[in-house]
Parts: C-alpha cells; sequence; structure tokens
C-alpha cells in the first residue's frame, strides 16, 4: 500500500533549509569582503538575519537589517539595484539547477523580541504569569 503523503507539511522541508543556509553563509561572506563593485552596497553594514527559499527553489526571501537599525529605505533600494550581481555571486559555487531570485525584506526580529521583553516586563503580565 501506499502512503498517503498530503501535500500540505507544517515547515519547510530539509533541502529549503538546507539551501537557506548556504544562501545566508555566501551572501554575508560576499557582503563583508566587497565583493560586488558598488561603492554604496559596501560601505552599508549589513546583517542577514535568515533566508527562506521557496518549496520550488526558485525565490530566496533574504532577511536584512543594517547596523544601528537605520536606514532602511537606502538599504532596500541599494540592495535592488545590485540584485542581479549578488544573485550571480550567491550562485556562483553552489551546486543549485536555478539561480533563485533574491528578494529583499527588513529583519524585524530584533525588534519584535524587543517588544515581547517590554511586555513581560509590564506588572500586570508578570502577575499573570506567576498565576
Amino acid at each position: 500500500m501506499a502512503k498517503n503523503k498530503s501535500k500540505e507539511h507544517s515547515g519547510p522541508r530539509q533541502r529549503q533549509l538546507r539551501v537557506a543556509e548556504l544562501i545566508r553563509r555566501k551572501l554575508s561572506e560576499i557582503l563583508l569582503r566587497g565583493e560586488i563593485h558598488d561603492p554604496d552596497l559596501n560601505r552599508l553594514s549589513l546583517t542577514v538575519g535568515d533566508v527562506r527559499v521557496s518549496p520550488d527553489l526558485r525565490v530566496a526571501t533574504v532577511y536584512v537589517v543594517p547596523l544601528g537599525g537605520k536606514g532602511e529605505e537606502e538599504m532596500n533600494a541599494i540592495l535592488r539595484r545590485n540584485k542581479g550581481e549578488l544573485r550571480r555571486a550567491v550562485t556562483h559555487g553552489l551546486s543549485l539547477k536555478f539561480a533563485p531570485e533574491l528578494r529583499f525584506r527588513l529583519d524585524d526580529t530584533f525588534d519584535r523580541m524587543d517588544e515581547t521583553r517590554r511586555l513581560f516586563e509590564q506588572e500586570e503580565v508578570r502577575r499573570d504569569l506567576d498565576k
């Protein structure tokens, strides 16, 4: 008997996670070394927090944050302008069938963590947690 495999699954598959981490590391190295010939991009200090890859591995959503959390609009414009060259540089040396399209998004993880900490520090929330 064949196993019933649901097309819906709870999260990304192992291959997606592996490819996403490879892309994250490679992109971080490229940005750190200043391998893209754009002085605006090379003067930015960016943190690549996360990469999520679509199930077909054709789209990689890259979550980045500028150092200090300022200059988000400028960062987005510079990354969009260099998207093609970054795509080529990231996939160079990776054995992928397709070079995934890179989509850049602001990583708001740190902001959400700060907000969560602030909520936990409120007296009424502490009372509820201690019950």
